[in-house]
């Protein structure tokens, strides 16, 4: 009896431990290299420790670059369809994997605001620019600001100090201010104070400027980012009258939170709702299982709240998911961990509220700007679709303009468009990563679970 888990993040990795600790056999699958995610991203040649040596678990089967592409059921549970091997090489092999109960922990992305210039190169998601950081030990610039909002940002800019890079700013575009005026928003994560007076010490020792309700609204460059334009921000995002100034720059990571990455949990028809923050989520119950029998989930793609969230969810997802096919489990373990859950997403709800994204950052966008960054669709095409020709849907949309048609199908520019012109989100593949239509018309070599 196997348990499946897709994600290595803080979420499957610790769904994957609790799972493999009482006594289920576990495949767990990433696209990345090495377990860990985004939060425990380390160099390819830094040892496996702590709750990254899962991996090495006699019941757990570690398959890296492995990308699923689908998933269906099946009469003995869930099938997943993946290709092995690095993104985009040719002749990576089709597999199937088999298992009885699935875990799905696939994390988010970042969610990017588009401004006149984001598609000069020198513009990165903040995710990349610290993974970049993190993994290979490469700063994206040598002179870099940081824009957007939420906490995660403050780890951004940490680890671009730590490669070399002069940190221009800090930019946060709401008011975190709240944080310390409601301070029983921290209720159960009173950690996080910690993690903050840590972060304030980097940025004052680096010298860093942390400026609250700014953004960075343009970027200007011939070849590539040269200097930026950063302005003073009012409440709804618009920007302040007169507070704009332009900073020399080589790179922007910018990041305005995360968008849960959806495609197998709505593939097996997981129930989702719209979460404070706007976005997608999957439905879970106090065991963190879905509205599917045998799929559990857990991490940011039921509420963005941090990696020690999401290590609470994949524990309780993993003891859950061992249990549904057979394995015993303590019903006190799963207690305290069902309260540690709960805790956690106070915090998810307080950080929704605490960092909401503002509709006027539609007023920094001129008629040029670039809103798909894959097709190269302008604010004014995607205007003139709607307005001039009568797209009353998004498959409209995108069959008159070519929005959201790209490689990232949509999971970049859809959540922007939909609010820029009213319309709902481009909805998501089943197809969960791209694969060549050579590669799909083959045989899988078999089964890996």
């Amino acid at each position: 009896m196997t348990v499946l888990v897709v994600g290595a993040g803080p979420a499957g990795i610790h769904a994957a431990s609790s799972a493999a600790g009482v006594g289920a056999d576990v495949v767990l699958v990433d696209s990345a290299s090495r377990p860990g995610g985004q939060y425990h991203r380390q160099p390819s040649d830094a040892p496996r420790t702590g709750a990254l040596a899962v991996v090495d678990h006699p019941r757990v089967k570690w398959m890296p670059e492995t990308w699923v592409w689908a998933v269906e059921r099946t009469d003995q549970g869930f099938r997943l369809h993946a290709q092995v091997g690095p993104a985009d090489a040719p002749g990576r092999p089709c597999i199937a994997l088999d298992g009885e109960a699935l875990v799905l922990a696939m994390g988010a992305y970042d969610r990017v605001l588009p401004f006149p210039g984001w598609d000069l190169p020198g513009v990165y998601t903040a995710g990349a620019a610290q993974a970049m950081a993190k993994g290979q030990r490469v700063a994206v610039g040598r002179n870099v600001v940081v824009s957007g909002t939420g906490p995660f940002l403050l780890p951004v800019a940490e680890s671009l100090l730590g490669v070399g890079a002069r940190v221009r700013g800090v930019l946060e575009a709401g008011s975190p201010v709240r944080w310390a005026l409601q301070p029983w928003l921290l209720r159960g994560s009173l950690g996080k104070i910690g993690e903050l007076a840590h972060y304030a010490k980097v940025l004052s020792t680096g010298k860093v400027p942390y400026r609250t309700r700014s953004a960075v609204v343009a970027a200007h460059g011939a070849d590539r980012v040269e200097s930026v334009t950063v302005a003073r921000l009012n409440h709804d995002w618009t920007v302040a009258s007169g507070s704009e100034q332009q900073v020399e720059v080589d790179a922007v990571a910018v990041g305005y939170g995360f968008t849960p990455q959806l495609e197998l949990a709505i593939a097996l028809g997981c129930r989702i709702q719209r979460a404070l923050d706007d976005s997608d989520v999957v439905v879970v119950g106090r065991d963190q299982a879905t509205s599917v029998p045998g799929v559990f989930a857990a991490g940011e793609i039921t509420a963005v709240a941090g990696a020690d969230a999401a290590a609470a969810e994949g524990v309780l997802a993993g003891l859950s998911a061992a249990q549904s096919i057979g394995s015993s489990i303590v019903d006190k373990q799963v207690s305290l961990i069902r309260r540690k859950v709960l805790r956690k997403r106070d915090f998810a709800r307080a950080l929704a509220a605490v960092h909401p994204v503002r509709s006027g950052w539609q007023s920094w966008l001129v008629d040029t700007t670039l809103v798909c960054r894959c097709e190269e669709v302008s604010l004014s095409a995607v205007r003139s679709a709607v307005v001039e020709r009568g797209a009353a849907g998004m498959r409209a949309l995108k069959l008159l303009c070519r929005v959201g048609l790209g490689p990232c199908q949509g999971r970049i520019c859809g959540r922007n468009v939909a609010e820029l012109t009213g319309l709902p989100d481009i909805p998501k593949r089943p197809i969960a990563s791209p694969i060549r239509l050579g590669d799909l018309a083959s045989e899988p070599d078999g089964s890996g679970g």
